[in-house]
């Protein structure tokens, strides 16, 4: 889960307590899956405890007609007070919260937004009409309110992304409120979508290149956090729709702005072609080591996919490289690195990315290795000579053996 996705939910956590985020700063080290459960329950309570107030609302949403209510509203109530309110009462007259969506002025209504009961909104997503939601979307991103956006995604309809996709022009807004959004399983869903229906995606992608560092980090947020095969047909538009100095600039931008962890994940899921063709960028050498260092440590199969498959296709003076950064990887990694290849059927590309390095770093990962747990080095010898890399690898396996 990346940084934005928990900023997000500090916010959000921050608006339902009516404190500064600040306050709450400190909780940053939870994560977003527990600040997200912690601002569900808490909001959650507080939603529950003024539910006689919003009955007694209810009560008079029958009698009173909208044309008289909402010009009232509008004019005496907070806007805080309303989208409190409006979700409650909504659930009980699905019909009327429809009709009262389309004569709110969009700027109260934008303001009413934040202070939504988010367990109401899904409920009323089926009968809430694309127009009007699309002119708030529009006035949120005006006001760059991406956090507001963001979590709406979780709720969004096939054809309210289909009406959000015709009448809202900012790409830019779309995905940084994306970013903001909790649920990869609905950013997934939006993303396939627009993939499905149209040529959004593509011109999203040229906002991206031709856009700042802080909205490249969005949009690998966004997309790596999609399905396999989302990622995947996002691969192949990213390298079919722009041209490799792009690619290049995307590259080294997100990767030196601390983005790694999400390009790996991405990487990792690209089709065999797009793989190569992303291996063959000239931007890859400028940070084939980095990609290598970021997988120190870490035990998420998804990252070591991600630099080995791509790294194992690159030339040879990367492969080169980017052995001699594995071989300096701390031995607690070298040890298991054995461990995650047999796992998660990583052998072919980091044997090809040994074969390329020079013969200090294969010995050193040997000397590694020979400490690693559960490494049968038959079966070792058996994974290079399928892949037929016994001659590349010789001073990997001799020198395994002198040290067993």
């Amino acid at each position: 889960m990346t940084d934005l996705v928990v900023r997000a939910q500090l916010v959000l956590l921050a608006r339902t307590l009516h404190v500064p985020v600040e306050r709450v700063a400190h909780l940053e080290r939870l994560g977003a899956q527990r600040l997200h459960e912690l601002q569900d329950r808490m909001s959650g309570t507080l939603f529950d405890q003024h539910n006689p107030i919003f009955e007694r609302i209810s009560s008079l949403v029958p009698i009173i007609p909208l044309r008289i209510s909402i010009p009232i509203v509008q004019r005496l109530v907070p806007p805080v007070m309303t989208g409190r309110a409006a979700g409650a009462v909504g659930v009980q007259h699905p019909k009327k919260a429809a009709d009262a969506v389309g004569l709110l002025d969009v700027a109260y209504a934008a303001d009413c937004a934040p202070y939504l009961d988010p367990r109401t909104v899904g409920q009323l997503a089926d009968v809430a009409p694309p127009e009007p939601v699309v002119r708030i979307v529009n006035e949120l991103l005006s006001r760059r309110d991406y956090i507001t956006a963001g979590p709406f995604l979780a709720y969004a309809t096939a054809d309210l992304v289909r009406a959000v996709e015709a009448g809202v022009a900012d790409d830019e807004g779309l995905i940084r409120s994306a970013s903001y959004a909790f649920s990869a399983e609905a950013v997934s869903a939006v993303v396939r979508q627009l993939l499905d229906t149209g040529n959004r995606i593509p011109t999203m992608l040229a906002t991206v290149v031709n856009g700042s560092k802080e909205l490249r980090l969005a949009a690998l947020s966004v997309f790596a956090r999609c399905d396999d095969d989302v990622i995947a047909a996002v691969g192949e538009l990213l390298l079919e729709h722009i041209p490799p100095s792009g690619i290049a600039d995307l590259l080294t931008t997100v990767v030196g702005a601390g983005g790694t962890p999400d390009v790996l994940r991405f990487v990792g899921q690209l089709s065999a072609p797009s793989l190569l063709k992303l291996a063959l960028n000239p931007g890859i050498g400028d940070v084939a080591e980095t990609l290598v260092a970021e997988c120190d440590g870490s035990t998420e199969i998804a990252l070591w996919r991600g630099m080995l498959e791509l790294l194992a296709r690159s030339p040879g003076e990367v492969r080169r490289r980017a052995g001699r950064q594995l071989a300096a990887l701390e031995p607690a990694t070298l040890h298991m690195l054995p461990t995650f290849a047999q796992a998660a059927r990583l052998w072919p590309p980091l044997l090809w990315v040994l074969a390329g390095s020079d013969v200090d770093a294969q010995a050193m990962v040997a000397e590694r290795w020979a400490r690693a747990p559960r490494l049968n080095i038959d079966v070792l010898d058996r994974r290079i000579q399928d892949q037929r890399l016994e001659s590349l690898l010789a001073t990997l396996t001799t020198t395994l053996r002198v040290y067993r």
